[in-house]
Order: structure tokens, then C-alpha cells, then sequence
């Protein structure tokens, strides 16, 4: 795997280049802001990036917007953002920018909440790979909206992404819940429930 990791720490930077590294895989580049990132991407068009939310100047949301632009125009780079901070208000729009609107190939894990360096190699790998990896409190984060019963123009509205995004990423719950189409059931509700009982 060829990957771009983007993170403001020198040491947090260099301990995951060695981690990636160690297992095999080459760091094309290893940067600290999103500007470079999105450079680093155009250039070596790498099979996925590390991504952290905050990073300079402003140290607000810059990673995410960044990760968001990877998404939308190259949809084949996998983008694992990796965190500390959970930033709702550009998830879902992160969830939704790619190519033809799925979630696949995209991550979003806390550091804080990864157990081990397999644990993340594989979630990495997973990501490249065009599959998800989403820890379970960000996911919380944007069911909570649902469960307090937004409608999918409420939920835009507070999360600050187009209704288009929030249709795609719902509907993404739904599949991954096995939820169908039904006029029998009400899919928002089961959603909930279902992940709250998982």
C-alpha cells in the first residue's frame, strides 16, 4: 500500500510512518498541514492517507475539509481520518463525497480508541481497499440525530451538508443495517434501534 499521512505532530507523524512502515507498506509522504496534503495527493496519488481533522493555521478543520476534497476528486485514494476529536458538523459530508455517493473507502477512527497497531494497519487496509471503517462513537454521533427524529433537511441543516448527502448517507445505514424498503416498518426507527442493540 502507497500512503500519504497527514498530521500536525512531528512525533505522532513519525511514529505512524514507522508503524506503516514495519508492516510493509510505503510512506510516500509524511506532512504536518492540509495544503501539503493535498499536494502530496495530486502527486503521488497514493492508495490511501492518515489523515487528522486539525491541523494548521487554524487548527480547526482543516484536515476534514481536506479529506472531503480527496474524496470528491480522487475517489480512488482511501481517506482514513484519525482523531481525537469527533467534528459531526463535516462527517457526514465526508461519508458522502465520493464518487457515485457511498461510504466505501473511507474511515474515521479516535485515537484515543484504537487498541492496537494491527487494529489500525487493518482498518488502514481496509479503507484502501474501498471498504469503511467507522468508530462506533462517531457513528453514535450522527444516529443521535435521527433517533431524536430530524427529518433529513433538519439533520442538513445542523450538520451544515447538502440534504443530497444526508439521503446518501442514511440510506448507506440502512443498507448496512439490512434494512429494505418496507411500508410495513419504519426504517428510522429499526436503524436506531438495531444499532443501539449491537
Amino acid at each position: 500500500m502507497r500512503i500519504v499521512i497527514a498530521e500536525d505532530s512531528a512525533v505522532v507523524r513519525a511514529g505512524l510512518a514507522e508503524i506503516l512502515a514495519d508492516s510493509g507498506h510505503a510512506v510516500v509522504a509524511a506532512i504536518g498541514n492540509a495544503e501539503d496534503l493535498l499536494a502530496a495527493v495530486d502527486e503521488h496519488h497514493p492508495d490511501a492517507t492518515v489523515v487528522d481533522v486539525r491541523m494548521p493555521p487554524s487548527y480547526t478543520d482543516e484536515g476534514l475539509r481536506a479529506a472531503i476534497a480527496i474524496r470528491r476528486d480522487h475517489p480512488k485514494t482511501g481517506v482514513l481520518v484519525f482523531s481525537q476529536y469527533i467534528e459531526t458538523r463535516y462527517t457526514a459530508e465526508l461519508l458522502g463525497a465520493a464518487s457515485g455517493g457511498g461510504a466505501a473507502g473511507v474511515g474515521y477512527l479516535l485515537k484515543d480508541r484504537v487498541a492496537d497497531v494491527e487494529e489500525f494497519v487493518e482498518a488502514l487496509s481496509r479503507v484502501a481497499a474501498g471498504g469503511t471503517a467507522l468508530d462506533p462513537e462517531v457513528v453514535t454521533q450522527l444516529l443521535a440525530l435521527m433517533a431524536e427524529g430530524r427529518s433529513n433537511a433538519a439533520i442538513a441543516g445542523i450538520l451544515v451538508v447538502s440534504e443530497r448527502s444526508v439521503e446518501k448517507h442514511v440510506g448507506n445505514i440502512f443498507s448496512k443495517l439490512g434494512l429494505p424498503p418496507s411500508d410495513a416498518d419504519h426504517r428510522r426507527v429499526l436503524a436506531v434501534l438495531r444499532y443501539l442493540e449491537s
